[in-house]
């Protein structure tokens, strides 16, 4: 049977089509909490008051959530994928799927603080806040680049992994950008649109931009399906 290899061109293509697919419910999200519309407003606030409440009840919780928030910055996260990729490079040779890696994650990084400074929606204010943060609020940073490095991650090793890594591997990858949002909640410093805008758009980002990447990259033959 012959083997039907999509062009180039269409991949890319697809990659453009699925991020701006996953980008419009996002647009939609901003547009909502720039208007402050008010069940958007209102869930926000309610989410945002009880998740403080209960920090501010529990020392040791709210000192491991101020821990990761302070572990899961986009600098510290960034770093550590960063060595991956070199580590991946040198040691497996996977030059340009450590590069797209790097380069995603860092337009990634960018694209956040473009969107925030678009959207300019205020931090929450809380009574007795338990945490401070600067700037914007919308997306979350700290969800946005999570999402897309548990993803840049989980495709950068791909190919290295065995059965077992490779169910392993994107579950631990979710559960960090889950247990992200949760905390930049809990500690009021995002509202839950912050984080679900977040993590969309972190996901969209390097979703499309691997596809694209598979597009731009030759296709390797055991990327190619069986012959029949």
């Amino acid at each position: 049977m012959a083997v039907v290899v999509p062009s180039r061109a269409r991949r890319i293509l697809r990659a453009v089509v699925v991020a701006a697919t996953l980008t419009v419910p996002v647009a939609v999200l901003a547009y909502l909490v720039r208007v402050q519309a008010g069940p958007v407003v209102d869930l926000d606030q309610s989410a945002v008051r009880v998740g403080t409440d209960l920090t501010r009840e529990q020392p040791v919780v709210r000192a491991l959530l101020l821990t990761w928030q302070t572990a899961f910055q986009a600098r510290w996260v960034n770093l550590a994928v960063t060595l991956l990729c070199l580590w991946v490079w040198r040691r497996h040779g996977l030059r340009t799927r450590a590069l797209w890696a790097f380069v995603t994650l860092m337009l990634t990084w960018g694209l956040n603080l473009v969107v925030k400074t678009g959207v300019q929606r205020a931090r929450p204010v809380v009574d007795e806040a338990v945490a401070y943060a600067p700037g914007f609020s919308f997306p979350s940073g700290h969800a946005m680049n999570t999402a897309a490095a548990g993803l840049v991650v989980t495709a950068l090793v791909w190919p290295l992994l065995g059965p077992r890594a490779r169910v392993a591997v994107p579950l631990v990858a979710g559960l960090l950008v889950v247990l992200t949002g949760i905390d930049r909640v809990l500690l009021g410093v995002h509202y839950p649109s912050d984080v679900v805008a977040g993590v969309v758009l972190g996901f969209a980002v390097a979703g499309g931009s691997y596809l694209g990447y598979v597009g731009w990259s030759p296709v390797h033959p055991t990327d190619l399906p069986a012959r029949s």
